[in-house]
Parts: structure tokens; sequence; C-alpha cells
């Protein structure tokens, strides 16, 4: 087998980015999304370098999203590399460590290799990550909240978009993804970054950021919670739903794995 010149792991052009990217424009907001193949050998190469941890098995490098107020040019962006960038990359979370021995102890023959991954940073790939504000003011903490209310009208859905940033399948032991979903409405949108976590056996994690946008008073807000159980438990609590299972022919795997059905079950631990 030959090729014609050597293989271009510069992916994508500048062109392939462009025309990858979905707009929308909506009161003088203006919400972007870009979804593109799995990153190359050599941008995956370049970003473990910078970031000084291994990437996950799958990481969607150029792909994001982002909310940009024309007027003002105050930009969010939400993306892999500073998603990534906000893992711990030490050892000295002891409730990971904790977590790693009990996961080792279910898995023996898997033991060494979970002792050498955790010690140089945290291999479930959780993370804090609320956005990346690329031009403008930072968000300031206050008491305001989304209102839930508005967002349950049935209004027409303007835009729709769903990009997956990473997914690490974290050695066959469970999932860690992190995705961002958005809909636009005509007076207002809601953007949700999640990252979902499960280690099979012992943790169910999930870490949301919510980005709502009121367009007729051109106000942004942002709330972000964490939520995270033991597995045992949060399997018990969804056990009901095995009859659904066999109903629609799907395993309880499956539905534990579905995170739509289990963040409303898991305790907050911070808000």
């Amino acid at each position: 087998m030959s090729f014609n010149g050597p293989v271009d792991e510069n992916f994508p052009t500048p062109a392939a980015a462009d025309k990858s990217t979905a707009s929308h424009a909506q009161k003088g907001f203006k919400i972007s999304a870009r979804k593109l193949p799995i990153s190359k050998s050599g941008p995956i190469d370049e970003m473990s370098k910078k970031l000084g941890i291994p990437v996950p098995e799958m990481i969607f490098g150029d792909n994001m999203v982002s909310i940009e107020h024309m007027a003002s040019g105050w930009r969010l962006e939400f993306n892999a590399f500073d998603a990534l960038d906000r893992v711990d990359k030490t050892d000295k979370n002891m409730l990971k460590v904790a977590y790693s021995q009990e996961w080792s102890s279910s898995r023996e023959k898997t033991h060494e290799g979970i002792k050498e991954v955790v010690k140089p940073f945290d291999w479930s790939y959780t993370t804090d990550y609320k956005g990346t504000v690329t031009n403008g003011k930072p968000f300031e903490v206050g008491p305001e909240l989304i209102p839930i209310e508005l967002l349950k009208r049935p209004d027409p859905i303007l835009f729709f978009e769903e990009v997956v940033l990473f997914e690490s399948e974290l050695d066959d032991n469970g999932i860690s993804i992190l995705s961002c979903k958005l809909r636009v409405m005509p007076d207002r949108m809601l953007l949700l970054c999640r990252q979902f976590m499960r280690l099979d056996n012992v943790l169910i994690r999930i870490r949301d950021t919510r980005i709502y946008v009121d367009f007729n008073q051109g106000k942004v807000i942002r709330d972000y919670t964490e939520r995270e159980d033991g597995f045992d438990k949060v399997k018990k609590v969804w056990f009901a739903l095995s009859s659904v299972s066999e109903i629609i022919r799907l395993p309880l795997s499956w539905l534990l794995s579905a995170r739509q059905f289990l963040s409303p079950q898991i305790g907050s631990i911070a808000h």
C-alpha cells in the first residue's frame, strides 16, 4: 500500500473547521457548535504534552460550543482542552485513591494497572469545567437562579446541537464522557455541559454546568452542580426499571448508563 505524499496530521484545515461549524443568530447573540471526527495522533500528542497527562481514548479536540454577544464581543466557549486542563494532575486526592482501591479489589487482575494510572493524574478525568470566557467580563457570583418554569414552556426550538468533547471507557471498567447540549428558543436558550462518570460497582458522578440566556434582557446566568453516589445505591434506586427493561428489551446495565435517567437520583454535593 502506498500514499501519494506524506500523511497530513494537521487536520482540520481552517476551511474544514468553518464548514463543520453550525451557527444561529438570535436577538444579538450568536450560538455556534462545531463537530468534527476524533483528533489524529499529531494533535493528540501535542495536547497531551501541553496538558501534562494522557488524554482520553476518544478526544474531539476540534469540537466546541460557543455563545457570543455580538455587540459587546463577550464570548463563552466550551472545548476539550480547557476541560481536561481542570483535571487533577496530582495524586493528593485521598477520596480518589480510596475509590481506586475499591475498584482494584473488585478486579484483582487489573490491580497493578490501576496503581500505575492513579499516581500521576485523576484517571476518571473528573473536571469542574464551567466554560471559558474568551473575551469580556468573567461571571460574577450572584443569587439569581435559572428560571426553570420559563424553560418548561412549549416554545419552538429554533436551533439544537449536541457535541461530545471527550470520552473514556476507563480501561473497560466504566465510562467518563463530557458533552454539551443546547437548545435555542425565540426568547431564551439553555446550554448544558455535562460530565457523566460511571466506575462500575463503585461510583456514579455527574457534574453539570448550565448556561441560561435571556435574549430580551441580554442576561446570561450560569449554574454549576456536582452530584455523586455509590454505584450500588443508585442501582437499587433504579431497580424498578428492570421491568421497563424487559418490556423494551434493553439490559438494566444500559439503563444505568443513561445519563438523563440518573441525575435526579444522585445526591447533590456541591452547587
